[in-house]
Protein backbone atom coordinates (compact mmCIF):
# COMPACT_ATOMS: atom_id res chain seq x y z
CA UNK A 1 0.00 0.00 0.00
CA UNK A 2 2.75 2.62 0.31
CA UNK A 3 5.24 1.51 -2.13
CA UNK A 4 8.58 3.27 -2.37
CA UNK A 5 11.12 4.46 -5.13
CA UNK A 6 10.09 5.44 -8.46
CA UNK A 7 6.12 4.90 -7.52
CA UNK A 8 6.37 6.26 -4.54
CA UNK A 9 7.77 9.29 -6.21
CA UNK A 10 4.88 9.00 -9.02
CA UNK A 11 2.09 9.12 -6.49
CA UNK A 12 3.99 12.11 -4.58
CA UNK A 13 3.60 13.96 -7.54
CA UNK A 14 0.34 12.97 -8.80
CA UNK A 15 -0.75 13.86 -5.36
CA UNK A 16 1.09 17.47 -5.52
CA UNK A 17 -0.21 17.81 -9.14
CA UNK A 18 -3.97 17.00 -8.01
CA UNK A 19 -3.48 19.97 -4.95
CA UNK A 20 -1.76 22.47 -7.32
CA UNK A 21 -4.79 21.78 -10.07
CA UNK A 22 -7.47 22.09 -7.43
CA UNK A 23 -5.91 25.67 -6.14
CA UNK A 24 -5.61 27.11 -9.73
CA UNK A 25 -9.48 25.82 -9.70
CA UNK A 26 -10.06 27.78 -6.74
CA UNK A 27 -8.03 30.75 -7.73
CA UNK A 28 -9.98 30.91 -11.26
CA UNK A 29 -13.30 31.07 -9.38
CA UNK A 30 -12.43 32.84 -6.36
CA UNK A 31 -15.25 35.47 -7.29
CA UNK A 32 -18.33 33.17 -7.73
CA UNK A 33 -17.56 30.55 -4.68
CA UNK A 34 -18.59 31.24 -1.12
CA UNK A 35 -15.51 31.62 1.27
CA UNK A 36 -16.28 28.49 2.82
CA UNK A 37 -15.56 26.34 -0.02
CA UNK A 38 -12.73 28.18 -0.94
CA UNK A 39 -10.75 27.24 2.73
CA UNK A 40 -12.17 23.68 2.24
CA UNK A 41 -10.30 23.46 -0.94
CA UNK A 42 -7.14 24.88 0.65
CA UNK A 43 -7.11 22.51 3.33
CA UNK A 44 -7.97 19.53 0.64
CA UNK A 45 -4.76 20.69 -1.03
CA UNK A 46 -2.85 20.52 2.12
CA UNK A 47 -3.95 17.25 3.09
CA UNK A 48 -3.40 15.83 -0.33
CA UNK A 49 0.13 16.96 -0.83
CA UNK A 50 1.04 16.01 2.43
CA UNK A 51 -0.65 12.78 2.33
CA UNK A 52 -2.85 12.61 5.77
CA UNK A 53 -5.83 10.35 5.58
CA UNK A 54 -5.26 10.40 1.24
CA UNK A 55 -8.13 8.13 0.15
CA UNK A 56 -10.89 9.48 2.48
CA UNK A 57 -9.66 13.47 1.58
CA UNK A 58 -9.45 12.35 -1.54
CA UNK A 59 -13.20 10.95 -1.57
CA UNK A 60 -14.17 14.22 -0.26
CA UNK A 61 -11.82 15.98 -3.14
CA UNK A 62 -13.94 14.34 -5.62
CA UNK A 63 -17.24 15.81 -3.95
CA UNK A 64 -15.64 19.23 -3.46
CA UNK A 65 -14.78 19.71 -6.77
CA UNK A 66 -18.45 18.59 -8.20
CA UNK A 67 -19.92 21.08 -6.01
CA UNK A 68 -17.01 23.24 -7.56
CA UNK A 69 -17.93 22.80 -11.01
CA UNK A 70 -21.88 22.99 -10.16
CA UNK A 71 -20.93 26.39 -8.98
CA UNK A 72 -19.22 27.81 -11.66
CA UNK A 73 -21.08 26.69 -14.36
CA UNK A 74 -18.89 23.33 -15.80
CA UNK A 75 -17.30 24.15 -18.47
CA UNK A 76 -14.31 23.13 -17.89
CA UNK A 77 -12.83 19.51 -19.69
CA UNK A 78 -10.39 20.04 -16.86
CA UNK A 79 -12.21 19.14 -14.34
CA UNK A 80 -13.14 15.93 -15.79
CA UNK A 81 -9.44 15.64 -15.47
CA UNK A 82 -8.73 16.44 -12.26
CA UNK A 83 -11.54 13.93 -10.93
CA UNK A 84 -9.73 11.31 -12.50
CA UNK A 85 -6.54 12.22 -10.68
CA UNK A 86 -8.50 12.14 -7.46
CA UNK A 87 -10.37 8.90 -8.12
CA UNK A 88 -6.95 7.23 -8.41
CA UNK A 89 -5.44 8.88 -5.35
CA UNK A 90 -8.51 7.54 -3.52
CA UNK A 91 -8.10 3.75 -5.49
CA UNK A 92 -4.16 3.69 -4.73
CA UNK A 93 -3.58 4.90 -1.65
CA UNK A 94 -0.49 7.94 -0.99
CA UNK A 95 2.72 5.96 -1.74
CA UNK A 96 5.70 5.89 1.12
CA UNK A 97 6.45 9.74 1.00
CA UNK A 98 3.49 10.68 2.85
CA UNK A 99 1.78 11.08 6.35
CA UNK A 100 0.52 7.98 6.37
CA UNK A 101 3.32 6.19 5.24
CA UNK A 102 4.48 7.12 8.57
CA UNK A 103 1.68 6.47 10.91
CA UNK A 104 0.73 3.52 9.42
CA UNK A 105 3.31 2.27 7.13
CA UNK A 106 5.05 -0.85 7.27
CA UNK A 107 6.50 -2.46 11.06
CA UNK A 108 8.77 -4.81 12.44
CA UNK A 109 6.52 -7.01 14.21
CA UNK A 110 8.94 -9.18 17.03
CA UNK A 111 6.45 -12.15 18.50
CA UNK A 112 7.85 -13.24 22.06
CA UNK A 113 8.85 -16.78 22.02
CA UNK A 114 6.53 -18.89 23.54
Amino acid sequence: MFPAGWPGIGLLSLRSSVAIALLAEIYGHRQGLPGWIQGAAILLSLTLLAGYLTPIFAATGLLLHGLIWFKSGGSSAAVAIVSLDMLAIALLGPGAYSVDAYLFGRRVVVLPPP
